[in-house]
């Protein structure tokens, strides 16, 4: 038997990391530009996330959701307090579709409406409901094409209002930041129209945070920028620095129904024992900041940058635009200089380094990119 080869892969063997860098069997080091789709959010190997992880493995690794689990417990009440949204509850899942999944199906059972408001460009995973409000054509088996899913263009008011009005729609589901669309971040003041507009209509409001959230842009989620509260936040990716997890938080106007939502794996054991250790070392490192002031510095370093067209984004979460194709740049960047990038289409490079990405390795980052464009030629 052989994995079923849908993934593009680089010819590169991982054997170990530590920070942000990763090292093949041959002992290289790569610069971790990219953080495994923006999941490694407290740096590769952190001391105390793998103390965490092998302490509770030691205890119990695993039960099911049958019995009482007061790391569950701990866990709401730190994620609440640090995100901001003590008074919400919150779901736990294994991965940033499921949490979305559940998003959508709270939301369709709060209203009694089934349709759901996605934006152009959008991705948000690629299970049943979730692949159905991706933008992506080809993703989409014939068993996913869904009249109940409607798009409409990103960051335009007037187009989402007008949807609005026909009041069929239970939820607007949008991302804080456009990740696999190429790394577009959702207005402010879009977001806020937005909100006055689902709360004008009866629709419930979904942000997608799976992979703008846990403190990527600077803030704990990209949407607090706007100073807005969605009724639904998902999040994954960076919640437990590579171990399968993922949460739906839940505003107070829900209440729980026995069996409306369910999980066999999630929140278990282990899974809220490296969550927990992300929170402790991104809040007592001071993360967020760090965050800030090196997205800050990095984004203005790019903008610099011969051939660079457009730099967007917040925080670590970095799309940088290329007046021409990247993909020998990112085969330079990988085999010559040994930095592991992403990439958004033909032209954009996609940057999602770890929360705990220096000023130095940032520095040591650039030099590279100048080295491996001036080398293209």
């Amino acid at each position: 038997m052989n994995p079923f080869a849908v993934f593009q892969k680089s010819n590169i063997h991982i054997v170990s990391a530590q920070g942000s860098y990763v090292y093949d069997e041959e002992g290289r080091a790569y610069l971790d530009m990219y953080g495994g789709h923006a999941v490694i959010s407290i740096g590769h190997g952190h001391p105390r996330y793998v103390n965490a992880v092998r302490q509770q493995l030691d205890r119990i690794a695993f039960y099911s959701n049958a019995v009482e689990n007061k790391l569950q417990d701990q866990l709401a009440l730190e994620l609440g307090k640090q995100s901001g949204y003590p008074e919400y509850s919150v779901f736990f899942s294994n991965s940033g579709a499921e949490a979305n999944e559940n998003a959508i199906k709270l939301a369709s059972f709060h209203t009694g409406r089934s349709k759901v408001l996605a934006m152009s460009n959008a991705f948000h995973g690629r299970t049943s409901a979730t692949v159905a409000a991706t933008d992506i054509g080809s993703m989409r088996a014939p068993i996913n094409e869904n009249f109940n899913f409607v798009f409409t263009p990103f960051n335009d008011i007037s187009s989402l209002r007008k949807q609005l009005e026909t009041e069929v729609f239970c939820a607007v589901i949008i991302e804080g930041i456009q990740g696999v669309g190429g790394i577009h971040v959702a207005d402010d003041l879009f977001l806020n129209q937005v909100r006055s507009a689902c709360d004008d209509t009866g629709t419930l409001l979904i942000l997608d945070e799976i992979q703008s959230g846990y403190g990527r842009s600077g803030r704990f989620f990209s949407h607090q920028y706007a100073g807005i509260k969605p009724d639904l936040i998902t999040v994954a990716k960076g919640i437990a620095n590579g171990f399968p997890m993922a949460a739906t938080l839940i505003s107070p106007s829900f209440k729980p129904v026995m069996g409306q939502l369910g999980t066999t794996f999630g929140g278990n054991h282990l899974a809220c024992a490296a969550a927990m250790a992300v929170l402790e070392v991104m809040k007592d490192e001071e993360l967020l900041h760090n965050t800030a002031v090196v997205g800050d510095f990095l984004q203005e370093a790019l903008k610099k940058i011969p051939g660079v067209e457009d730099v967007r984004g917040r925080g670590l979460m970095i799309g940088v635009e290329f007046e021409k194709d990247i993909t020998a740049l990112r085969k330079s960047l990988l085999y010559q200089e040994g930095v592991f990038t992403g990439y958004a289409g033909n032209y954009t490079l996609r940057l999602l380094p770890a929360l705990t990405f220096s000023l130095e390795q940032a520095q040591v980052f650039l030099e590279k990119l100048k080295r491996a464009l001036k080398n293209e030629g």
